[in-house]
């Protein structure tokens, strides 16, 4: 069963994902962050992995997306709680190369100098 919750704090959004994010979830995400970070004044996001238990290529497409979404407005994109196998697909499709890991969402909005 996939689910997320979000929540602003000022201008960094926190998106916390559960479950599996596919092609079928994966649009409905998608056009949530899309519209918060355009609507709500968003510059960074934190992405809290960890009741996340499989992402496929949509995912990826989701979270890239976004990713390039706020580094075009100057913002920045992290990632917490990876679970062994969402490690494992981020590390293969190449996005620990270019997004902050935190070990928690707490690090997370430290790394981001909200905390």
């Amino acid at each position: 069963m996939f689910s997320f919750e979000t929540e602003i704090r000022g201008r960094v959004l926190i998106a916390r994902v559960a479950g599996e994010l596919d092609h079928h979830t994966a649009p409905s995400l998608r056009e949530t962050l899309e519209r918060a970070i355009e609507e709500a004044d968003v510059v960074h996001v934190v992405l809290n992995l960890s009741s996340l238990s499989f992402m496929d290529s949509s995912g990826i497409g989701v979270i890239l997306g976004r990713y390039k979404q706020l580094s075009a407005k100057g913002g920045r994109m992290v990632v917490c709680g990876l679970g062994p196998t969402v490690q494992r697909i981020f590390e293969l499709s190449g996005l620990l190369k270019i997004l902050t890991v935190a070990p928690s969402e707490e690090a997370a909005l430290g790394a981001l100098g909200v905390a």
